[in-house]
């Protein structure tokens, strides 16, 4: 009886984590990646503007296409007179006229347009203007997408690292929660001090706070990215790093000076920013076109009658010329000119800090990912070192070489040289990442 007991409560027990564990929706980084480009609501907005963008391209076009109107009209009006009036006839007599009423009617049709033949080249450069534009507005986009790639694996390295240091600290909490029990073994048995016992419980006490704060820690990176993918946050969700998703950063770490060029070639808020100074200066163009006269043409068919079956019995045809010569316009050409020559040198300015801070991002992330590199090496040194000096301190304990003091500070510094480790870990993974963006080859895809 007690056999088949034992198997059940061990069948609940599988059914239960079987349950649990197909409960939980694994995330990866790709895939954690690939949803937020795709749900991110930033992005979804940029993407819509684009439409924005390319209606203005065609709506320039359409400039150059003669417009067409067509206008339809009609009208009715009475005149009565219910007092009749006097006339005088042809031989000067005065001549009662009984009540008048008389009604009118008329239907016009017309159909027309106009075209304008030169502006100064305003039309054709406003052409190229709008293609820029929208062409910077891609851009913008996809150095928005990098950004929320960026984002999203620092978020995601964050959940990692999180858990790392949870799986840790309950190992930790473990350890020292047995350790404490047979501590207090020994002192009931006065083969430790009530020193070693405080001791132990002071670091079995910590090692329960360091635990929580590592849960808390951890549930909370959750959330942060969960939120940032639009996810359901009230879902539980598991979270592993695709080691092929990761990046080799090696080939950028030799020369600055092609890195940086690099940058200049790849970075999308770059390109975007050369776009708009070349918008600027379109811009300039638009507005000298100010300056020089403009030919429209205008034509037109148009017919009216009295009666509907009439129309078209009698119709108009018109073609035009207009030519007009700015002379004096209240300084607006001037001012359109100076608001265009400031934007240029505005615009050039900004590029020139970007250039900067280009140098800066690329300098910075080498800098970052070398040394985080460094502290990775030095961190595996430590917890070899500090596995083995709290093993030795463990024999010397046992045989009276050591204080228990000394044995927790061995573990002390064990403990820190794992959580500087996995906090390496993590950092490395994501400054890889770092190097990529400032460089503009950060996957966006």
């Amino acid at each position: 009886m007690k056999v088949k007991a034992t198997i059940l409560v061990i069948i609940i027990i599988a059914c239960l984590t079987f349950v649990k564990t197909n409960a939980q929706e694994k995330i990866s980084l790709s895939q954690a990646i690939s949803i937020a480009l795709n749900q991110n609501t930033s992005l979804i907005k940029s993407a819509n503007s684009l439409g924005v963008s390319d209606a203005a391209v065609k709506n320039a076009y359409g400039n150059l296409i003669p417009s067409l109107n067509f206008n339809s009209s009609w009208n009715w009006q009475r005149s009565s007179n219910s007092q009749g009036t006097t006339v005088v006839n042809f031989f000067g007599e005065a001549q009662n006229l009984g009540p008048t009423q008389t009604d009118t009617r008329s239907y016009n049709m017309s159909l027309g347009g106009n075209l304008t033949l030169f502006d100064g080249l305003s039309t054709l450069t406003n052409i190229s203007l709008q293609k820029n534009n929208l062409q910077a507005a891609k851009y913008d986009l996809e150095k928005l997408r990098q950004d929320v790639t960026l984002q999203t694996v620092n978020l995601f390295v964050t959940i990692v690292n999180n858990e790392k240091l949870l799986s840790f600290q309950q190992e930790d909490q473990k350890y020292n929660e047995d350790l404490l029990k047979k501590v207090k073994e020994m002192f009931d048995l006065k083969m430790v001090t009530n020193a070693d016992l405080y001791a132990q419980e002071y670091q079995t006490s910590n090692s329960q706070l360091a635990y929580l704060q590592a849960r808390s820690n951890y549930d909370k990176a959750k959330i942060s990215l969960l939120n940032y993918l639009s996810k359901d946050v009230l879902k539980d969700y598991s979270f592993e790093i695709d080691s092929t998703y990761i990046p080799s950063t090696s080939q950028y770490t030799n020369d600055t000076v092609v890195i940086y060029q690099t940058a200049l070639n790849n970075r999308s808020d770059y390109q975007s920013q050369k776009a708009q100074l070349l918008s600027a200066q379109y811009q300039l163009t638009i507005a000298n076109g100010g300056l020089f006269p403009t030919l429209t043409g205008n034509y037109s068919l148009s017919t009216s009658s009295t009666q509907p079956s009439d129309l078209f019995t009698r119709k108009v045809y018109s073609v035009g010329l207009s030519l007009n010569f700015p002379i004096f316009s209240h300084w607006n050409t001037d001012y359109s000119i100076q608001s265009a020559k400031i934007q240029i040198e505005n615009t050039q300015e900004d590029l020139n800090a970007l250039e900067r801070q280009i140098k800066s991002d690329v300098k910075n992330a080498l800098i970052d990912l070398q040394t985080t590199k460094l502290q990775l090496d030095v961190t595996k040194v430590a917890v070899k070192s500090s596995m083995e000096t709290w093993s030795i301190k463990k024999d010397s304990y046992l045989i009276g070489t050591a204080t228990f003091i000394d044995q927790q500070q061995a573990y002390r510094d064990y403990v820190q040289a794992m959580n500087n480790e996995i906090a390496a870990e993590s950092n490395y993974i994501f400054r890889q990442f770092g190097l990529l963006s400032a460089v503009g080859l950060l996957k966006s895809n």
